[in-house]
């Protein structure tokens, strides 16, 4: 065992860890950042950068260069229900740097963040170490116990911050409980690549014969993305390739020429859908943010930039303490006051969509937009205020400068609670695929 000091250590290098870990050096904090992987290329991950997340790279001063990554953009989200097209969100409106969402491969964003944090000092990132026990001193935890190539390793830290997502080996080593909302779905991730002449297509997707079917343009290839009722994938193989094929057809008639692609089972990848949270965040010296405090579904693409407002207002919140190697409980706590709102509004909103899908997985036949929705779409406005709520969210964080004066994280106030259940209300309207029916 070989003992290391440092006065944060970071377990999970996804888009939580990497940005807190950025934030943190760039206010003279010593941060140690641990990944399982040797690499940050895993398939199929998010890779919506929405644009709270742009203002963010923004007011770091990374926006310009970030944005030489290559990319898509996408400034309105259009759906295809039924063969009929109906633009559901528009962010030409959105009050921040860009008024867009940039389609970008996680890992490509992961491996630009990194670099620029490698330039402080302060920051430290061990690939192929695997966070997965904590360290104790009576009721505090006082640091990790990981795995490397090297052997079993101990790290001693005044905090220890779990990112490393939904299967948190932090969160489980603290015996956080974690409260679980029922999903109805899964995710079926496949690659289809794309042809010039293909329709424009938007990340919403296409609606039809009781399934829904995003599409991600990448470029030279599509990544896909089947909602299935929860557990039926085996069902769906029991049918063979073939009907997988013929099922993609019947949704997007135009790729029929190129599900023949797909010829083995391993190239689709199951995602089980997650919603679920931490009624507690913090335990003495230990914080858990990201997917390790609250999984996300793929609703609205919003995981990253939840993930990323939590590492900006840990950082705002926890940086000056930090320089004192001071952090208590109650500061913990209030991380938790900060970003617990806006993520269980966000839940909450994911789940009336997902009952919305329960109803499309009900109607196999051919489906049209029902009235309530087409009507939606007509007022003026509505784009707009959806695509607020998409890209931006209900509090966005802002990064302070190094060595800024701690303060106390607001209540909701009548303004924010009104956005909310404007929010609520332009989303419900968007998804009101409750409604549909056979033609």
């Amino acid at each position: 065992m070989n003992d290391r000091r440092t006065t944060c250590c970071i377990a999970g290098g996804g888009p939580a860890g990497i940005m807190l870990g950025y934030l943190l050096a760039r206010n003279g904090v010593p941060v140690i950042v641990l990944e399982k992987h040797k690499d940050f290329f895993r398939d199929f991950r998010g890779d919506t950068v929405h644009p709270s997340t742009l203002q963010v790279m923004h007011e770091l001063g990374l926006l310009d260069e970030l944005l030489h990554v290559h990319h898509q953009r996408v400034t309105s989200v259009s759906g295809n229900f039924g063969g009929v097209p109906l633009e559901m969100a528009n962010l030409k409106h959105v009050n921040t740097r860009c008024r867009f969402v940039a389609l970008m491969p996680q890992w490509d964003f992961l491996n630009f963040l990194a670099s620029k944090a490698k330039r402080y000092p302060q920051f430290e990132l061990k690939m192929e170490h695997e966070a997965i026990d904590l360290i104790r001193q009576g009721p505090r935890i006082s640091g990790v116990v990981m795995r490397t190539p090297e052997g079993i390793k101990e790290i001693q830290a005044d905090l220890v911050v779990g990112c490393d997502g939904r299967h948190s080996s932090i969160r489980r080593a603290a015996g956080f409980q974690v409260q679980e909302t029922g999903v109805p779905i899964d995710v079926l991730w496949f690659r289809l690549s794309r042809s010039s002449d293909d329709p424009a297509h938007q990340v919403l997707g296409n609606v039809n014969y009781g399934r829904a079917l995003i599409l991600i343009d990448r470029g030279d290839y599509y990544q896909a993305g089947l909602i299935i009722p929860k557990g039926s994938f085996q069902q769906i193989q029991q049918q063979g390739l073939e009907g997988f094929h013929a099922l993609i057809t019947k949704i997007v008639p135009f790729l029929g020429d190129r599900t023949g692609e797909l010829s083995s089972w391993d190239q689709v990848k199951l995602l089980t859908v997650q919603i679920n949270h931490l009624p507690s965040w913090h335990r003495p010296g230990l914080l858990c943010i990201g997917d390790a405090a609250h999984a996300m579904s793929p609703a609205f693409g919003v995981g990253i930039n939840l993930a990323i407002q939590d590492a900006v207002a840990t950082a705002n919140i926890l940086s000056p303490a930090l320089n004192y190697r001071e952090v208590d409980d109650a500061l913990l706590a209030r991380v938790q006051q900060r970003r617990e709102f806006p993520t269980r509004l966000t839940q909450m909103l994911q789940v009336f969509v997902h009952k919305g899908l329960e109803t499309i997985f009900r109607n196999l036949g051919p489906m049209r937009p029902p009235l309530p929705l087409r009507i939606a779409v007509r007022v003026p406005g509505f784009q707009h205020l959806v695509g607020r709520v998409v890209g931006i969210g209900v509090r966005p964080e802002h990064v302070q400068l190094p060595a800024t004066r701690l303060r106390r994280a607001p209540r909701p106030d009548l303004a924010t609670k009104l956005a909310a259940l404007c929010a609520g209300f332009a989303v419900a309207a968007s998804v009101a695929l409750i409604g549909f029916r056979r033609s």
